[in-house]
């Protein structure tokens, strides 16, 4: 009987243990989850923050990307308009060879 008692203590001892046990892992796990959290929302503002810096750096930009998206059409038209400029007098003078020859022939 005496022996039933010890090992009836013994198993109660053994389940308090276990059950102080879970509540300790049931507390780390909690503070756990709570650190992540934390650690999550730090970085989604910090992502948030960013993407706001990007946004107005890129509105501060704007007028230059267009003031040189504009220089550079103006550039291709200059070009374009040199290019046909050189090919019209190529033209006219490849006629105009061709009239001397007609007239001398």
């Amino acid at each position: 009987m005496r022996d039933q008692k010890k090992q009836a203590a013994k198993e109660d001892k053994r389940y308090e243990k276990r059950i102080a046990g879970e509540a300790a892992r049931l507390a780390r796990e909690q503070a756990r989850r709570k650190t992540d959290l934390a650690r999550e929302q730090a970085i989604q503002k910090e992502q948030a923050a960013k993407k706001v810096k990007r946004e107005e750096k890129r509105i501060a930009g704007e007028p230059v990307r267009l003031a040189r998206e504009q220089a550079r059409r103006k550039t291709d038209l200059a070009r374009e308009q040199a290019i046909q400029k050189e090919q019209a007098a190529k033209k006219s003078s490849v006629k105009r060879s061709a009239l001397r020859k007609n007239l001398c022939d």
